[in-house]
């Protein structure tokens, strides 16, 4: 299994009408409540639009995104599935509920990490 980020850029909602809205958030809901109960949602949530704070190694603390970023992300969701394919399928669901383009990136695996999970799901 592998897990992947199925994200969307902020405002690429927009084009949806304020009546709209209701009909895209139940559709985008009966999606998650699907991939919740196939046991591949890992987790997901809408971004909040506002200025992100980049903190550099230093701990300063700076507006961001940086200013050479041209797409923000406006939502996103993680799958846990067997394949690309699969992921991609998800994808185009998602992409159907909620009216617009989704990307989707293979999140790199991480033992250690999974293994310090699993350690504290026994406590």
């Amino acid at each position: 299994m592998a897990r992947y980020l199925i994200s969307f850029d902020d405002g690429a909602m927009d084009h949806i009408s304020e009546e709209d809205l209701p009909d895209v958030g139940k559709a985008a809901h009966a999606v998650v409540q699907e991939a919740v109960n196939a046991g591949v949602f890992v987790f997901g949530a809408g971004l909040e639009r506002q200025r992100a704070s980049v903190v550099a190694t230093d701990g300063m603390v700076t507006d961001g995104p940086y200013p050479q970023t041209k797409a923000v992300i406006g939502g996103f969701v993680v799958v846990d599935v067997a394949s690309r394919e699969e992921a991609l399928a998800w994808a185009a669901r998602w992409a159907a509920a909620c009216r617009c383009a989704q990307e989707v990136r293979e999140l790199g695996a991480d033992p250690e990490t999974d293994a310090m999970l699993r350690q504290a799901d026994r406590r």
